[in-house]
């Protein structure tokens, strides 16, 4: 009986643990922090063996086979040792994608991806398909391919679930924009995050299809010089394509060798130019596996969005509350203060994972009234935006946050929590962020 090691106690690890069991693995999970009761009591109903709060190396050096969950580095000495003694370590996806014959829509990007997937998996759904959302985002996908059988699945894919891939193939593969995000983990340079993002298309061939912003020219320079081998499929909304989905007016056109549908810009029920990309590589997957036209533009009009994505929470006073919790780098804050057409509170901060302020200047020199700092260390953002704004106030705790902004707002401002950063230092993720955030708001 071979012997399957999963390093990591969580939701992608005891998933994988489950799969690993049914397929006859000798499985052995192991975590160097607390296991969650809720995943314990799993890992007993199934009668896996587990240790938290270790790693017992002698033991997780027999492994025949390694999954990583996806918050573990490579750099990781027991890893490293790993890999030198020339045991497999992969990740989840790469696991599971091994024992399903369904066709798997993957999609990546440093923004626009949980909205990317929530949108394709809705269409899909309401167009009739068997299909199943995964990944990054809910149940893993290890855990759906042990208890469900779908033909398709929308992946919601990670870098760091890439770096661990061998064979894993997507049909379909979608990459939403490339900027830099989780540097710390590709020794701060970017080219390593370039590459593990392209490793979406690694194992692809012409049979396969590539949908990519081609406004982005971090994705076209790479493209340029390493190119793929699946059927190229891009976006835009700078340039009319002849095969692809661009903007005519304020219309969305799609168009490839088959057929060509055309789509209103005001039927869309998400705002801003960042969605209007997001629509359009939804709609092109949809086309792809057959989705009937009237299906897709129904879809795109009554799609609700992903929760802490720029999210309406209440207006109180003739002020708007937007929670965009999710936006963990600078990229997904510009597009929300983009997005936004009044002046803004901005609470902003947490954990930076290398971040680099000057692109939000433009917008902040703009549209921001005020700053409100929300993190452990502030300092970054004192430097770059101190002297940019007429206030600037720091904080620690959200419900302090919540009650400077609204004392500092006035009749048809915004304010828009929006951190460009990690959530580690003061919560326990971005929706607990954003959580509390709503809460605090409601309760004003």
């Amino acid at each position: 009986m071979a012997f399957l090691v999963v390093l990591g106690g969580g939701e992608s690890g005891v998933g994988t643990a489950i799969l690993g069991k049914q397929k006859g693995y000798e499985v052995f999970v192991s975590d160097k922090g607390k296991i969650k009761e809720k995943y314990k009591n799993v890992l007993e109903h199934f009668g896996i063996d587990w240790e938290e709060s270790k790693h017992t190396e002698d033991k997780l050096l027999k492994a025949d086979l390694v999954m990583k969950s996806p918050g573990i580095s490579d750099t990781v000495p027991l890893v490293k040792t790993m890999v030198e003694k020339g045991i497999p370590v992969i990740s989840e996806i790469e696991f599971a994608s091994r024992y399903t014959d369904a066709k798997i829509i993957g999609i990546t990007g440093s923004n626009g991806k949980t909205t990317t997937t929530m949108l394709t998996y809705h269409i899909l759904k309401n167009g009739g398909l068997n299909v199943g959302m995964a990944g990054n985002i809910g149940d893993s996908f290890a855990k759906m391919v042990a208890e469900k059988s779908f033909d398709y699945y929308v992946l919601e894919i990670s870098s760091f679930q890439l770096d661990g891939i061998q064979d894993f193939r997507p049909h379909i593969s979608v990459l939403t924009n490339i900027t830099p995000d989780h540097l710390d983990r590709y020794e701060y340079k970017f080219e390593n995050y370039i590459a593990s993002k392209f490793l979406i298309t690694k194992n692809q061939d012409s049979a396969d299809y590539f949908i990519y912003d081609q406004d982005d020219e971090v994705i076209g320079s790479w493209l340029s010089e390493h190119p793929i081998k699946s059927k190229l499929l891009p976006f835009s909304v700078k340039r009319t394509l002849k095969e692809g989905a661009s903007l005519d007016k304020n219309e969305i056109k799609i168009t490839t060798q088959e057929y060509t549908i055309k789509m209103m810009t005001d039927s869309l029920a998400l705002e801003g130019q960042h969605n209007l990309k997001n629509t359009m590589a939804a709609a092109m997957v949809a086309k792809l596996v057959g989705i009937r036209k009237e299906t897709i533009r129904e879809c795109i009009s009554n799609f609700q969005g992903a929760p802490h994505r720029l999210e309406k929470v209440l207006k109180i006073h003739h002020v708007q509350y937007i929670n965009d919790s999710k936006a963990t780098n600078v990229n997904a804050t510009y597009y929300a203060l983009e997005s936004v057409k009044t002046p803004v509170v901005w609470i902003v901060g947490g954990v930076d994972k290398g971040n680099e302020y000057k692109e939000l200047m433009p917008l902040v020199r703009e549209k921001v009234k005020a700053i409100i700092c929300l993190g452990v260390d502030n300092e970054k953002i004192k430097e770059t935006f101190g002297n940019v704004v007429d206030l600037l106030v720091e904080t620690f705790a959200m419900e302090e946050a919540v009650k400077v902004a609204y004392k500092i707002a006035e009749r048809g401002d915004t304010v828009l929590l929006s951190p460009a950063c990690a959530s580690f230092d003061l919560f326990q993720n971005y929706e607990d962020r954003g959580n509390q955030f709503k809460n605090c708001v409601k309760n004003l």
